[in-house]
């Protein structure tokens, strides 16, 4: 393992002879790429001119992980950039048949994100336990209203997806005295395949959805599961907001199928103001934020440079995404 980073696979190297043309879909702030200053060609693109910039290009850096601007301009006429990065966990938002089919070399931003989102998940799930929402409530309204509040150590927490930010969920609440399941898509030592997912979150107490987009998982989480689940039960996302149906899970906190929840990912992005979600009993809505602590783009553009000197010397590449699956195998 070097600097961090799960075990390589090949990708092609530049060719030398002139400089590499690096592409960046940006958002704001751009990356800093430090020491790459100088010694590559950078270019700059929006959601209008990625389709005309994407033949130039030797590589490309998704920077605005948000767009889709990638899945729309890939198809295009020319040549494509032998190895796109996004800085991001997700590829969900970058991927097409014709990325999926092509030779292009996909990475991630896998292992920025593990360790500050679980502990995003055990701030919703000490909040929820002890009832700090209503607590900053009756604080405003200078009322004085004592409560008993629940004992998270002892319950049973099931974690849906068993990447590296699914690990770190369930290590986090194991520390918390939470007895762990956690559920992948393939059962293997210390992971439950999805055939176990039902029987799982019947008995849980809490049940956290960290797993990526795929065929498979989207819209996972519906009427039925939600169903299923314990009406003590509350259910957290911070994976994808198309593994949610929405209008479910709002239909079983107001029917007290569960006891709460909370989203930190949506369907739709920004979330609407006019969205019943924001009046969803019990449910806590956060702004896509669980990952984003103090000083996360630097990181992810430290974790860029380190990446493309690999590449530049023809050495393997950490993170590559298996673009069939959707995501980084082997964990």
């Amino acid at each position: 393992m070097r600097n961090g980073f799960p075990p390589m696979t090949s990708a092609t190297p530049p060719n030398l002879a002139e400089k590499t043309t690096l592409l960046v879909l940006d958002a704001d702030p751009p990356p800093r790429l430090g020491r790459l200053t100088g010694r590559v060609r950078v270019e700059h693109a929006d959601e209008s001119s990625l389709a005309a910039l994407l033949p130039s290009a030797d590589v490309l850096l998704v920077w605005d992980f948000a767009s889709h601007a990638v899945r729309r301009a890939w198809p295009g006429e020319g040549p494509r950039p032998r190895w796109v990065h996004t800085a991001s966990a997700g590829v969900d938002h970058l991927m097409c048949p014709e990325l999926a089919a092509s030779g292009t070399l996909v990475t991630n931003a896998r292992g920025v994100f593990d360790q500050p989102i679980a502990e995003y998940v055990a701030a919703l799930v000490l909040a929820m336990a002890k009832d700090l929402p209503r607590t900053w409530d009756l604080q405003r309204a200078r009322e004085w209203r004592h409560r008993e509040s629940q004992r998270i150590s002892g319950n049973r927490a099931c974690v849906v997806g068993s990447g590296p930010i699914g690990r770190a969920i369930e290590g986090t609440l194991k520390a918390l005295g939470m007895t762990t399941a956690l559920v992948g898509r393939t059962p293997r030592e210390g992971v439950h395949g999805p055939e176990d997912l039902d029987r799982l979150i019947a008995r849980a107490d809490w049940v956290v959805s960290a797993a990526p987009l795929t065929e498979d998982t989207h819209g996972m989480f519906d009427a039925r599961r939600f169903g299923l689940m314990q009406p003590s039960a509350r259910f957290v996302n911070v994976g994808r907001g198309q593994l949610v149906i929405e209008e479910a899970l709002a239909e079983a906190l107001a029917s007290r199928w569960i006891a709460g929840a909370a989203l930190d990912v949506f369907e739709h992005e920004p979330l609407g103001p006019d969205s019943p979600l924001w009046e969803a009993p019990g449910l806590i809505v956060s702004p896509h934020m669980s990952g984003d602590t103090v000083g996360w783009r630097d990181e992810l553009g430290s974790q860029f440079v380190e990446l493309y000197e690999l590449w530049e010397t023809g050495e393997p590449l950490p993170n590559v995404v298996d673009k069939q699956r959707g995501y980084v195998p082997g964990h």
